[in-house]
């Protein structure tokens, strides 16, 4: 709103010469950056390289997780023979030979693989068989053997 009065009334004032819309940007902004954060030359300068410092560790971190994570799929991969990431193998490449894959998600992998190994052992397809629901499979294979007679019929002139 207040903007809307201003271009209504500052305008026409500026064509007549009253100066009632001139704005100064120049002395509102001084031009040394150290100046403009309140600190001396030296301070400025030091915040600067701390900066940098600072990301060039995040930069560093943040490429030792990814190859973690790129190490971690390399691992999964060879578990379950799939085939090799060819960005997996550059990102480890990058972050060094010294990369492991952190505990937690071993921990993790670890735990899928004692699950699966009771699953594919027999006790545990014996638990498998005591869960299934009978009535419910008995229902779906009659209902396959209905959609085969069908299926049959259909394509089938002599039945």
């Amino acid at each position: 709103m207040a903007f809307l009065i201003k271009s209504m009334v500052g305008n026409p004032l500026k064509n007549i010469g009253l100066g009632g819309g001139e704005e100064k940007t120049e002395e509102a902004a001084p031009s040394d950056p150290a100046a403009a954060a309140g600190m001396t030359r030296e301070e400025y300068e030091e915040y600067q390289k701390q900066l940098v410092e600072e990301k060039m560790q995040r930069d560093a971190d943040f490429l030792h997780k990814k190859a973690e994570r790129a190490t971690l799929r390399t691992c999964l991969r060879e578990k379950y023979r799939l085939p090799k990431s060819e960005q997996d193998e550059n990102m480890i490449q990058m972050a060094g030979d010294d990369v492991d894959v952190p505990e937690e998600l071993l921990k993790m992998v670890d735990e899928d693989a004692e699950e699966e190994e009771e699953k594919d052992s027999i006790l545990g397809q014996i638990q498998n068989i005591q869960n299934m629901d009978m009535d419910q499979i008995k229902e779906k294979a009659q209902a396959t053997l209905t959609e085969m007679k069908a299926k049959a019929e259909e394509k089938c002139s002599l039945m």
